[in-house]
């Protein structure tokens, strides 16, 4: 009898830890990486983790790049670098319905977790879920919801991954330039804004910010256990939303250097004609400051009161500042006033130095930067020559 009491105890606990292992084998994460879309914030594509448990028939996503439009204030703190985005959990229908109806993919990479791994990072998700937690400060650099995903990922490993070896020569600019190459004002509005830090050397968890990155690091990384054994973090990849390209929208005919080319011909012209008249066109040249100095207001806030990645190492400042705004009236005032003024000369001087510090590269421009710099320096030296004709 205690035999077979021994017995039938015995059998019982070990259909109990099978039915324990079997759950915790139909449980499945998965690394979602949706191609980009048309707005600019959907250019550089999204990351997100799928969760499925085929025993209970829940099929969840959680996504770490939720916001709102509606957000109080959300303008002006955007701008600030105090956006807050927050973790937010739907089904997986109501994803990939959403990604088909937007026309982007969605590749999937079964991560190689042990169970009880997944179990860690399911209980890492829901903490993250709960009211006091799900709400985080985005940053776009260092903290998005690519770099959120990885962390919890990494969070939950016994051991630690180890990525393949960084792809030299990257920066951040030089990665966002291969998402906007199809949108040349997004790319020079971006430009405009990026300071010299983004064009430091960066490695590959830094690389990791833009999802496309960290799905290729993690098609390539392995996870290192303390006894040494090694094993993929990725078992397969497969497409989760596959949807064939749509039509480009149709771009702004006109590029930004192509713009600023010809904003440059003008002021030739108009150059040209105060010269042939010996009169200054006031009205061209206080509206090319206006534009110059409302460009400089943004530059400014952003370089001194933005928090935001690399904004405030940006040499732009040089070119786009408030002066010429705040000048632009004085200058008309005391043109009509026929009274000297020596303004158009300095800023012929100080133009010549920005033009000079773009040609020693301190920074990356944007190539459009040198024909708009060339403009504003052609309306101030015509201006200069028109006085001393006529002196």
């Amino acid at each position: 009898m205690m035999k077979l009491r021994r017995f039938l105890w015995t059998v019982s606990l070990l259909l109990v830890c099978a039915v324990s292992h079997a759950r915790q084998d139909s449980i499945r994460f998965s690394l979602l990486t949706c191609s980009p879309g048309p707005e600019i914030y959907a250019l550089f594509g999204h990351t997100a983790i799928r969760y499925q448990n085929f025993t209970q028939g829940a099929d969840w996503v959680f996504n770490y790049g939720v916001f709102s439009f509606d957000t109080p204030n959300f303008v002006l703190r955007f701008v600030r670098g105090e956006t807050d985005y927050q973790l937010g959990v739907l089904p997986f229908d109501a994803f990939e319905a959403e990604y088909a109806w937007r026309g982007s993919s969605v590749r999937q990479q079964t991560l190689n977790l042990t169970a009880a791994e997944k179990l860690r990072l399911f209980a890492l998700l829901e903490e993250n879920y709960r009211p006091a937690n799900r709400v985080y400060r985005y940053n776009y650099f260092y903290d998005n919801c690519t770099t959120r995903a990885r962390d919890q990922i990494e969070r939950c490993i016994d051991g630690r991954v180890v990525y393949p070896d960084s792809l030299s020569g990257m920066t951040f600019r030089r990665i966002v330039h291969e998402f906007t190459a199809g949108s040349p004002w997004d790319e020079w509005g971006m430009d405009v804004c990026l300071g010299a830090e983004a064009d430091r050397p960066i490695g590959p968890r830094s690389q990791q910010f833009s999802p496309f990155y960290m799905m290729r690091y993690a098609s390539l990384a392995v996870i290192e256990a303390e006894d040494g054994s090694r094993r993929p973090l990725v078992t397969d990849e497969a497409w989760a939303v596959e949807v064939e390209d749509g039509p480009d929208a149709s771009p702004f005919p006109l590029t930004p250097l192509a713009a600023s080319c010809l904003l440059l011909a003008l002021s030739l012209l108009a150059g040209g004609w105060q010269l042939r008249t010996r009169r200054v066109w006031w009205g061209w040249e206080a509206s090319l400051m206006a534009l110059q100095g409302l460009a400089g207001c943004v530059i400014a806030f952003l370089f001194f009161f933005s928090v935001h990645p690399t904004v405030g190492s940006n040499w732009m400042l040089f070119l786009f500042n408030p002066v010429p705004l705040c000048y632009a009236p004085v200058l008309v005032w005391r043109l009509k006033k026929r009274k000297k003024d020596l303004y158009p000369l300095l800023n012929v001087l100080y133009l010549t130095l920005f033009i000079v510090i773009v040609l020693f590269r301190v920074q990356e421009f944007n190539l459009s930067v040198l024909p708009l710099a060339s403009a504003l320096l052609v309306t101030s030296a015509s201006h200069v020559l028109v006085l001393k004709r006529n002196k």
